[in-house]
């Protein structure tokens, strides 16, 4: 634990709270299809399905979702969303103990619960950088990014283990405490945030200048693009490689807990080498690095077999995880000093609404490809997806330089239209 953590309270609670909803998330991301396929015997189809909607709302909410909490203050809506969250995540065991779990009601708990996460996620990223100085946001994210992938190697090993220990569905019941933890670490934050922004226009023409945003700046254009073009290969195997594991290769609920954990190792790795390694070699010329090379390793996962066969897909698993958080961290932070912070919460989720729209595609081109054809040909056709996606950053100008731009680089860079609008990028 170094200095942010210990100078900085209101950072503590945030990164107590967060990392501990992103476990119990973690564990129902192995919780959930299990209780599909082992209770309710549902199909590789209605699997892929279901993980689709969980992000639905970010297609359906995430545009406006960005101008509606920059209208408001970010701390009561995620208060609000961690509250919804738990409530509905409880429901589901309730409903198991009283024979009346059914897929529709699995479907609307994931769905509710989705549009939860799009107002949590896009008021939390807004709300960061007013919480934390500028000196301090790089080293905000990477902590951020690198414990919550601790939690989810604990909350992916967790959940298979809490399936064999106390039930399927009971499993939820670890992700509902896990929002209440998060509800009261959010709540002690004492910091308020000072408004500076008030709606002047109609909603609509909000959500345009975030469009604009993105759209006339190669920069943020760039990043976004490749954000949902390799979610999309990502969620594609991903939405699937749980029914893979268990039907194709053999392996127990326990054990598939335990891989997923390992392959989440990544994640820490990442969080932990992101901001290293651009600070040696470049910000551009990193994120070239962890978001094209070493995601084709993803490759080695269709070829997972039983016995040593599944250290492909810990290794597989493993290099994506490292790439894709730290990634995060380089892209994260780039964002929060690029952006003027009236805009922050439009970008957050404007450009949400593109990466994250596409996971729901994602996971329904899962389901198909699971259907028709065998499972591991689904892998196959997934996983090349996800190499195939960094080439949009090879043929970009991120090729070109050795740093994303920041503050005074920045300057001009934005359209002419949300220039205007937002005077200048952020300098602070």
């Amino acid at each position: 634990m170094n200095s942010l953590l210990l100078r900085h309270r209101d950072f503590r609670l945030l990164w107590i709270g967060e990392t501990t909803s992103k476990f119990g998330s973690s564990v129902t991301t192995v919780v959930l299809p299990l209780i599909a396929v082992t209770t309710l015997q549902a199909s590789t189809l209605a699997v892929g399905l279901l993980s689709a909607t969980v992000w639905l709302p970010w297609l359906l909410l995430g545009l406006p979702a960005g101008a509606w909490v920059d209208r408001l203050p970010h701390r009561p809506i995620m208060l609000t969303s961690a509250a919804g969250s738990a409530i509905l995540l409880a429901i589901v065991p309730i409903a198991a103990a009283a024979n009346l779990l059914t897929l529709p009601l699995l479907f609307a708990v994931a769905f509710l619960t989705g549009i939860a996460a799009v107002f949590f996620h896009t008021a939390y990223t807004a709300y960061l950088p007013n919480l934390v100085p500028p000196a301090d946001r790089a080293e905000g994210n990477a902590k951020l990014q690198g414990s919550a992938s601790a939690a989810q190697i604990a909350g992916l090993g967790c959940g298979g283990l809490a399936v064999q220990l106390f039930g399927t569905t009971n499993g939820l019941l670890i992700d509902a405490l896990t929002f209440v933890v998060a509800f009261a670490c959010i709540a002690a934050i004492r910091f308020r945030e000072t408004p500076q922004y008030r709606a002047k226009q109609a909603l609509v023409a909000e959500v345009a200048q975030g469009i604009k945003l993105i759209a006339g700046d190669v920069w943020l254009r760039t990043l976004i693009v490749f954000g949902a073009t390799s979610n999309l290969a990502l969620m594609a195997y991903q939405s699937i490689v749980v029914v893979f594991l268990v039907r194709e290769v053999g392996l127990s609920a326990g054990t598939v807990g335990i891989l997923m954990a390992g392959t989440s190792a990544g994640g820490v790795v990442g969080a932990f080498a992101g901001r290293r390694v651009a600070d040696r070699m470049g910000t551009a010329r990193a994120t070239l690095f962890f978001e094209l090379a070493l995601p084709t390793a993803a490759l080695l996962i269709p070829l997972t077999s039983s016995g040593y066969g599944v250290l492909l897909y810990l290794t597989g698993g493993f290099c994506v995880g490292v790439g894709v958080v730290a990634g995060n961290v380089i892209k994260s932070t780039f964002q929060q000093e690029y952006c003027a912070p009236e805009f922050r919460g439009r970008l957050a989720a404007t450009g949400s609404f593109v990466n994250l729209g596409t996971i729901p595609l994602g996971s329904a081109l899962g389901g198909l490809l699971g259907t028709a054809f065998d499972l591991r040909t689904a892998l196959w056709i997934g996983t090349a997806g996800v190499p195939l996606a960094g080439l949009i950053l090879l043929f970009s100008p991120i090729r070109r330089v050795r740093d994303l731009p920041l503050d005074d680089q920045a300057q001009g860079s934005l359209v002419p239209a949300v220039a205007a609008a937002s005077s200048r990028v952020r300098t602070d």
